[in-house]
């Protein structure tokens, strides 16, 4: 009876990434820092999530995690001068790699994808992020040239991801469809298309909204007779009446306060006003500062 021959296969040589041993931290951390006061184009205003990352921090993880460190490279880097001074190219790349404007400069990309392509001699890495949440590290996975798998648990976060990972490539390059976008542009590079269509039918929404329930949102009065166009509406459950002489609902709210009075700036709160002859209720926004446990000085907006 013959024996088994078992093959043993060498590993691979053990190769430092550049996460490993130094990152320009620095650099990282002001390019996260600004990303607090971007607003335009930024996926934190797609929808709020807890704890979302950073994208320039994502962005550095992924690439210095992928590319390795000059001293995984003894041949080419056989010094210590040398492997810093490869280094520091690395940083240079991984500096202007973070900062927010360059997120989508073509030529910064390239360069930052080419590292990680000569690290894995053409054959890119797939990443996998199983708990993706707001999208972050996928996204600049994708950014980087990578393919991508992602999945939550959260049905809202897998929304997040389809609405921003995978909907957006499926239709790069493609014209829109609505007849009133499509000739805003002669050709229709990347994601323009979709984001024509989303304004095109989100306007014509805005507009059907508006002439089916608008009068159920009227404009609010101004304390001079003027017309305000009302920012939020505040939503009240009611109930029917336990009241026999009153023939109707009555709304169930906690408080009536919508701002306490604080550094100089007047209370404000809600005042319903009773009509019992006509068994109907409505509603006064008071403004006014607490003094010896009464509102004095109310200013009273219809």
């Amino acid at each position: 009876m013959e024996s088994d021959i078992l093959q043993f296969l060498p590993m691979p040589a053990f190769k430092p990434k550049l996460i490993e041993v130094a990152l320009p931290l620095d650099a990282i951390n002001k390019a996260s820092a600004r990303e607090k006061s971007i607003r335009h184009g930024h996926p934190s205003t797609l929808h709020l999530w807890w704890a979302r990352r950073p994208l320039a921090a994502c962005r550095a993880v992924l690439w210095a995690s992928l590319v390795d460190d000059p001293s995984a490279h003894p041949d080419k880097f056989p010094t210590k001068e040398e492997q810093a001074d490869e280094r520091e190219r690395l940083f240079k790349i991984l500096e202007q790699l973070v900062v927010w404007k360059n997120s989508n400069d073509p030529d910064v990309l390239a360069e930052a994808k080419k590292e990680i392509e000569r690290c894995f001699e053409g054959e890119l890495p797939v990443v996998l992020d199983p708990f993706a949440g707001g999208g972050s590290i996928p996204l600049e996975a994708q950014r980087l040239g990578l393919k991508t798998l992602a999945s939550d648990l959260n049905p809202v976060a897998v929304l997040i991801n389809k609405a921003m990972l995978e909907i957006p490539p499926r239709f790069a390059g493609r014209p829109p469809v609505h007849p009133d976008a499509q000739n805003e542009l002669g050709s229709w590079s990347k994601a323009q298309g979709l984001a024509a269509d989303i304004k095109a039918y989100g306007t014509w929404m805005r507009y059907e909204a508006e002439r089916r329930i608008g009068h159920l949102y009227p404009d609010a009065t101004g304390p001079n007779g003027e017309q305000l166009t009302p920012i939020a509406w505040i939503w009240a459950r009611t109930v029917k009446s336990p009241d026999p002489a009153w023939d109707g609902h009555v709304p169930l709210v906690k408080s009536w306060t919508l701002r306490k009075a604080k550094k100089g700036k007047p209370e404000v709160w809600v005042e319903p006003v009773i009509d019992r002859v006509a068994q109907a209720i409505d509603y006064k926004v008071n403004y006014g500062f607490a003094g010896g446990g009464k509102v004095v000085n109310a200013l009273i907006q219809q």
